[in-house]
């Protein structure tokens, strides 16, 4: 059941100013045009102002600088959007499943060890020498291998794959279908022909506060560990090879791909459909656009595109021309036409 808060409870647990009726209740958020008077929404863009005077929304999250209207209730932040955001974390971290602790169909392993308040949901499987912090939902179909270690007020959603001595600290999530800890793709070729399976023997270790998309997918190490390190969120339908280090408050986009034993630094941006070689590094504070590849190591903060890869503005730039590639291609014909006009005057 979702748990109720008033005006006052909500600007105490933001620190920030309000102005209305106290004791006024909400129960979720939602967005201004939307929201009803039991959710919180907010402004954060000047244009859509007018419309504080028609939206429903019990509670607004404002600026300092928005003028308020009577019997209204208004929370009064510097930066409503931040605000908003430590307000719906709030929200849904009192909003449950259903099943607030475990479930009977769960199959869980005497020599596993369970925190008090973890919640287990539907046909969950738990292997052996597991352990899970307190605080951690475990929702429906999930299955957790043999050795692996939770951290505290993690979230797994429904049918996600952690296998075996894989390592989660804490507040970590993984989206629908995420799996951690599949084989590395890694192969020995005979004179033959014929491929053979490398054994992969490491984990993979997601830091505090990592979140991963839905049905993407991080493989364990050869040796060792592949490792996502503190704040770095991962999109929908990402590959991670093995042995690949990702540094602090990276961003993966969707359909990135990303080759073994590839290293970023912080700060990281890839956009959608990237690809990373192997075995190369990509500095600090470096942002990849859409589609772009990474063949080479690259060092240098800035934006860059395009394969290879290239700084983000000539990519542009290349591009233009690209798009005016048939003009050009008429117009240096029409001067080697001329050319061969003024030969033929100078020499007859």
């Amino acid at each position: 059941m979702s748990k109720k808060f008033t005006l006052e409870e909500l600007a105490r647990f933001a620190v920030c100013d309000f102005s209305g009726d106290p004791r006024h209740v909400i129960t979720f958020v939602n967005s201004l045009e939307s929201a009803e008077p039991h959710e919180v929404s907010f402004l954060a863009n000047p244009r859509y102002r007018d419309l504080l005077a028609s939206t429903k929304a019990g509670i607004v999250c404002i600026d300092t600088t928005t003028p308020l209207i009577e019997g209204k209730n208004f929370l009064i932040s510097p930066n409503p959007s931040k605000t908003f955001q430590i307000i719906t974390d709030l929200i849904l971290s009192t909003n449950t499943s259903g099943f607030e602790n475990i479930h009977p169909s769960a199959v869980i392993h005497p020599s596993a060890c369970l925190a008090e308040g973890v919640a287990i949901g539907p046909h969950v499987t738990i292997d052996q020498k597991v352990t899970i912090d307190k605080g951690t939902k475990i929702y429906g179909n999930v299955f957790i291998g043999a050795g692996v270690s939770i951290g505290e007020n993690c979230i797994i959603y429904p049918c996600a794959v952690i296998r075996e001595h894989c390592t989660l600290h804490h507040r970590v999530i993984l989206q629908p279908g995420a799996v951690i800890g599949s084989c590395g793709f890694g192969y020995l070729t005979d004179p033959e022909g014929h491929h053979h399976k490398i054994p992969q023997l490491g984990n993979v270790i997601l830091e505090d506060d990592v979140e991963v998309g839905a049905n993407s997918t991080i493989d364990r190490a050869r040796f060792k560990h592949t490792y996502i390190s503190k704040g770095t969120k991962i999109d929908n339908l990402v590959q991670i090879g093995h042995n690949v280090t990702l540094g602090k408050d990276n961003l993966i986009v969707s359909q990135t791909g990303i080759s073994g034993s590839a290293k970023t630094g912080d700060r990281v941006v890839l956009g959608g459909q990237s690809g990373v070689m192997g075995h190369l590094e990509i500095g600090n504070d470096i942002q990849i656009a859409s589609r772009g590849g990474v063949s080479k190591t690259v060092t240098q903060a800035g934006q860059y595109g395009g394969y290879p890869l290239q700084p983000l503005q000539e990519f542009h730039r290349h591009r233009v021309y690209l798009r005016n590639l048939e003009k050009y291609v008429k117009r240096i014909e029409e001067l080697e036409n001329k050319i061969v006009l003024l030969e033929k005057k100078l020499y007859s």
